[in-house]
């Protein structure tokens, strides 16, 4: 029986970091596996919509994975001509390990690890984590970075060589190096999902909501083996809460919705108050860290019933917390919009010039969107049109380009002071 093609890629996408771990865990080589892996996913996507699915798919690219890997490994011993080192290499056949299908450890899980390992920058742990597991292209994660695409596969390259420098084995580590890399899983599935729930949906590459699912998939498993760390409990529950809105944050054809204007009624109940009782519950065990305060502002804006009934002044509190916290410059705008919600737009206003200079920001569109969202409350209409269009030059989607632009274009006819 054959499969269509839009199946087997679905399929592939969401095995192919389990089978990067599989392979991995069983025969080392991180730099070289990936390699194979792709081969493997390669053949199967052009065999499985003509022969048909196998019966263990996992097993099938596992298989083949470790075969090429093999394949790769002699080429490599063979081009370099160092027979000495290759006869300290252990090959594929010769590792002794449990099969790479079978085990009872969530692979991913311990790839996800190992990509955090200490030998890494934190840049280098979170670029090669987007790239193994979470299946990112090096042009999406060099967005994601605000670096040129070239610059992100030189950090990908040099980390890949590193985990191979360090002779780390594949396995979850324990006691308080589980601990230290723990803080950088977090930092890693945290982007995941914001590259999956806020990534540019009409760009080529995996499809958005399969990375947030797969954050939030990861996230659960981590809550699971660390009920008790407040943090793991706080991003699962910011991720719960920011997805329940999915269903309404965009239209048809991928303009975003902004919040006051989405329909509330698609919003997902239960995961609202899936991440409602997660928060709450990590909250009461002591002194919050950043992922327990940004699912407290997440709770209250989808707790409110309407926009015009959030909580503004308790936001604005929460992200004030959260700006002491760290030095992000998206906190800072959030913090802007907030604070002008609650106090006027004008008080808003004078937070962002505070950002005028921030490099960071310089080529985003954010900065500008939200100085337009602000000078148009203030009846600022072709200041704000302004910044709509500087915002709209900026953005990196057509969706979002052209939300921009249709904001900037219904302020067109109407004189300043006009409602």
């Amino acid at each position: 029986m054959t499969t269509p093609h839009g199946e087997t890629e679905d399929l592939l996408r969401g095995l192919a970091p389990r089978v990067l771990g599989a392979v991995v865990r069983r025969y080392g080589h991180f730099d070289t596996a990936e390699d194979a892996v792709q081969e493997a996913l390669l053949a199967a996507a052009v065999r499985w919509p003509c022969d048909g699915l196998p019966d263990n798919p996992m097993g099938w690219l596992v298989t083949v994975a470790g075969r090429r890997l093999t394949d790769l490994l002699r080429a490599e011993q063979a081009r370099r001509g160092r027979e000495e080192a290759a006869g300290r290499r252990a090959l594929p056949e010769w590792r002794p390990a449990p099969a790479a299908d079978r085990s009872a450890a969530d692979d991913t899980l311990t790839l996800l690890f190992m990509c955090c390992h200490p030998a890494l920058s934190p840049a280098s742990q979170i670029a090669l984590t987007l790239r193994a597991v979470g299946g990112l292209t090096t042009a999406q994660i060099a967005r994601a970075f605000l670096v040129p695409e070239t610059t992100m596969t030189r950090r990908i390259t040099r980390a890949k060589q590193r985990i191979k420098d360090s002779g780390v084995p594949f396995g979850m580590p324990a006691g308080a190096d589980r601990d230290a890399r723990l803080r950088a899983v977090l930092h890693v599935l945290y982007l995941v999902f914001t590259e999956g729930y806020a990534g540019d949906a009409g760009a080529a590459g995996p499809r958005r909501e399969d990375l947030a699912a797969e954050a939030i998939r990861l996230a659960r498993i981590l809550h699971r083996l660390l009920p008790g760390d407040g943090e793991v409990a706080g991003l699962l529950a910011l991720m719960l809460l920011t997805d329940a809105r999915r269903a309404a944050r965009a239209a048809p054809d991928g303009t975003p919705i902004p919040m006051a204007e989405q329909d509330r009624t698609l919003w997902d109940a239960a995961r609202v108050a899936e991440g409602v009782a997660l928060v709450d519950a990590a909250l009461a065990r002591g002194v919050p860290g950043p992922y327990q305060v940004q699912a407290a502002i997440a709770a209250l804006h989808d707790e409110a019933p309407s926009a015009e009934a959030t909580d503004w002044p308790q936001i604005a509190a929460l992200y004030a917390v959260l700006t002491g916290m760290s030095a992000n410059p998206v906190t800072a705008l959030n913090h802007a919009v907030a604070v002008a919600m609650s106090r006027g737009p004008r008080a808003g206003l004078d937070l962002l010039a505070g950002l005028e200079d921030d490099e960071r920001l310089a080529r985003d569109h954010r900065l500008p969107a939200v100085r337009a969202h602000l000078l148009e409350m203030a009846g600022e209409r072709a200041a704000a049109r302004e910044a709509y269009l500087t915002a709209a030059r900026r953005a990196a989607g057509l969706p979002r380009r052209r939300y921009l632009n249709a904001r900037a274009a219904r302020l067109t006819a109407a004189p300043d002071g006009d409602a």
